[in-house]
Parts: structure tokens; C-alpha cells; sequence
């Protein structure tokens, strides 16, 4: 089925400012995911292990797939840790254990990608766009993340200290943030992980590990929390309307939650 999400450009000021503020996750507009472009590859799996391999041993940053096109295939465990993948497209591409370490893939196109037990740790994700991907029991440690990842699964992830936050800096084409929007992160690890102005609506997170979150001003919104641990999660100014709240206990141990918008909204367990 043929469906079209949005690109946009800037102006030329804010472009040369900011490549990255250049294209937002909500104006994306026009793009065929179905076309050849989002859709194909111009290279073999061969040919981008030989590129991989010919990069001088821990210096990968010397790596540039910078918009290649690198759709449906099978790169299952190969490294492009330190990596330039910007605006690479990964769409539907087998990922599963790959590492992506330090890697840079701002604006790159992983929809439907497989990235099963991925490591992504302190990796840049920036305008990325990653709906329904397959993310379970990757690592996603410390990285700075204002992608897309609707509709994504991430049971058992880690993001321990991770990144997700609103980027109140640029703001002309939208607001920049993680975007988690009905995702799966039951038993997931989101522990010290910055998701102020997140968008976590419907979103599944049973039994995560939320555990010093800042949820400052995040839409959590119909998203469920139940036997998730909560101690010092901050949830100043958090949307709680139709949330499934956890057991008393670990309501105890929140940090603000009489500061959360439509508390009295919230779903509490029985």
C-alpha cells in the first residue's frame, strides 16, 4: 500500500546554521516509501562489508554511506560503529545484531527495519525516522535519540541514560524529540534516561525500568505504566490522562507526581 510521509526544506539561513534542524520529523512530506529510492539498494552486502572492512581497525569514523541506498538487505552483524549514516535508507533492511556504536545516522530512514539485539550505544539519531522497528533487546545506552519510533518494538531494550528529550533549540520546522508514540518497551531499561517533552503516547511499558527519568512535560498520555518502577522519576508537568499507573509502592517513589497534568485522569490499579 502506497503511503507518504513528509520532507520539507529550510531556509538557506537555517540551513547553514543547522543541517540537522533542516528537516524535521513533522514535516515530512510527498516521500514514496514505495519508490525505488526507499526501496532498493545500490550496493551488495559484499561491497559494504569490504567498505566496513577497509576502514583503518577502531578508526571506523573514516566510514561515509551518507545517503546510500541500502534498503532490503541482509547486514545482519556487521559494524558501522563511528560510521557516517546520514540519510542513509535502511528501510526493511535485516540489521539483527549490528552495531552502530558512536555511529552518526541523523536523518536516515530505518522504517521497518529489523535491528533485533542492535547495540546503538552513544550513537546520534537525530530527524531518524524508525517506525514499527524491530528494536528488541538492542542497546540504545546513552544515545542522543529525536527519532521516530512509532509503532516501534523495543521489549527488553536498554536506553539506560539515554537522550530523548526535546530539542528546545531549534524549533522552526517542529519540535525535535523522541517520538515513542504506541511503541513496546515492556522490560524495557529507560534508568536515568532524559524524556522531558517526550512523546510517549499509547505507549506499552509494562514492567520498564524508568528508575531516575526525567518525564518532565512528556506525553505519557493512555500509555501504560503498570509494574513499571518509578523511583525518582521525575513527572513534573507530565500528561497522565487515561495512563495505567503502577501499584502504590512504586507510586511512592515518583518524584512530582502531584505536579503531573490529568493525574485525576490517570487509570490507578485496582
Amino acid at each position: 500500500m502506497r503511503f507518504r510521509l513528509a520532507f520539507a526544506f529550510v531556509s538557506m539561513a537555517a540551513l547553514l546554521a543547522n543541517p540537522i534542524a533542516a528537516v524535521s520529523q513533522d514535516m515530512l512530506r510527498s516521500v514514496d516509501l514505495d519508490s525505488p529510492d526507499m526501496t532498493t539498494s545500490e550496493m551488495t552486502r559484499a561491497e559494504v562489508d569490504a567498505l566496513l572492512k577497509a576502514a583503518p581497525q577502531g578508526d571506523r569514523h573514516t566510514v561515509d554511506l551518507d545517503g546510500k541506498r541500502l534498503s532490503r538487505l541482509d547486514l545482519s552483524g556487521l559494524d558501522f560503529s563511528g560510521g557516517n549514516l546520514h540519510l542513509v535508507k535502511l528501510n526493511r533492511t535485516d540489521l539483527k545484531a549490528a552495531r552502530f556504536d558512536q555511529a552518526k545516522l541523523n536523518q536516515a530512514w530505518l522504517i521497518d527495519a529489523d535491528l533485533t539485539g542492535a547495540s546503538f550505544v552513544k550513537a546520534s539519531l537525530l530527524g531518524t525516522q524508525m517506525q514499527r522497528a524491530r528494536l528488541g533487546g538492542a542497546d540504545l545506552s546513552g544515545a542522543r535519540i529525536t527519532a521516530d519510533l512509532s509503532g516501534a518494538s523495543l521489549v527488553g531494550a536498554k536506553l539506560a541514560g539515554a537522550d530523548l528529550s526535546a530539542d528546545m533549540r531549534n524549533q522552526s520546522m517542529g519540535l525535535m524529540r523522541g517520538v515513542l508514540k504506541s511503541a513496546d518497551l515492556r522490560n524495557a531499561d529507560l534508568s536515568g534516561a532524559n524524556l522531558a517533552r517526550a512523546d510517549l503516547e499509547f505507549a506499552q511499558l509494562q514492567n520498564a525500568n524508568l528508575a531516575n527519568c526525567n518525564l518532565s512535560k512528556a506525553d505519557l498520555a493512555g500509555a501504560d505504566l503498570s509494574g513499571a518502577n518509578l523511583a525518582g522519576a521525575d513527572f513534573t508537568e507530565a500528561d497522565l490522562a487515561s495512563a495505567v499507573l503502577p501499584g502504590a509502592t512504586a507510586l511512592a517513589g515518583a518524584r512530582n507526581l502531584d505536579k503531573a497534568r490529568n493525574l485525576d485522569l490517570a487509570r490507578r490499579p485496582n
